[in-house]
């Protein structure tokens, strides 16, 4: 086996917004074309600052592909019935042909009865149970809109030419965003899939045995080097602001920027990684716009 640095040499990095930006590019040429044009409606409860800059990502990303977009900032101690309302309202705007509900909204609201009051036929983050539950049985090639950041894993890994089936995979986090939905894809795939959770025992032992780590807990460098084999791909879903440098210097990407994933260890040994930023982030972006699209061809 090749020893770390001769590894590290081979490493390469899963560029997100290299891809994303070719999908937005397929994205614009297909709306100019089409006669009823997608609108994205983004509904935010209250004003947490990660929250408005996913935001603005996303109103950018419409900009760039000619989705118009409507941005609903409700105040964060809205009650849930006038939330629901809201949503309702949206689902009567005919102009209006996708949704999406910023998550995490307060504690105090129930996030599933909320979501379930959009319109199956305007979830643009497919997380109406109805959809959701539509891709987990039949998968995604018989479902309109698919979990934008699980699939937006996979094109990442199919762009690289990275092979999956038979490997092992593992999924740190079972989120109905990130993991339960990318282990859905993996398993299709034909991937043999591990879920780690905060109970599981033993993490470094599971990890040290997986071809493939898809990383999404929302634990700072909760993934290091000695957690993991050589020739490792890795994929890092979180993402952390620390404003101050003294308490993570981070020199490659920016400071204050990084993941779940310690990058200065685990890029020693992996063939791939994802950068932070600029790996799944702007993937998620561009699939949400994809999904946004498909919704408005599905009618």
């Amino acid at each position: 086996m090749p020893g770390v640095s001769a590894l590290q040499k081979f490493m390469k990095l899963l560029n997100g917004k290299k891809l994303a930006d070719k999908i937005k590019l397929r994205l614009k040429k297909k709306i100019a074309k089409m006669k009823k044009k997608p609108s994205l409606a983004m509904v935010l409860v209250g004003s947490d600052q990660a929250s408005k800059i996913y935001i603005r990502n996303k109103k950018k990303a419409c900009k760039e592909v000619g989705i118009e977009n409507k941005e609903i900032t409700l105040p964060v101690n809205i009650s849930q019935k006038k939330l629901i309302a809201e949503i309702k309202k949206l689902n009567r705007n005919k102009k209006i042909t996708g949704i999406i509900l910023q998550l995490p909204i307060p504690a105090y609201l129930d996030k599933y009865k909320v979501l379930e009051a959009i319109d199956p036929r305007k979830d643009a983050d497919c997380l109406h149970h109805l959809n959701f539950g539509k891709f987990l049985q039949v998968g995604e090639k018989k479902s309109v809109v698919i979990p934008a950041t699980a699939i937006g894993i996979i094109k990442l890994l199919e762009e690289y030419k990275i092979p999956v089936e038979g490997k092992s995979a593992v999924v740190m986090g079972y989120s109905d965003i990130v993991g339960k939905p990318t282990t859905e894809l993996l398993i299709d795939r034909k991937a043999t899939v591990t879920v780690c959770h905060s109970k599981t025992q033993n993490l470094k032992n599971i990890t040290r045995e997986a071809d493939i780590i898809i990383v999404s807990t929302g634990v700072k460098n909760i993934l290091t080097g000695d957690m993991v084999k050589g020739g490792v791909v890795v994929v890092d879903v979180g993402i952390h602001y620390v404003p101050n440098k003294k308490i993570y210097p981070h020199t490659r990407f920016g400071v204050g920027v990084h993941g779940d994933v310690d990058f200065a260890s685990v890029s020693k040994k992996a063939s791939f990684i994802t950068p932070v930023p600029g790996g799944v982030g702007p993937m998620t972006v561009a699939m949400l716009m994809w999904n946004t699209v498909r919704l408005v061809k599905a009618k």
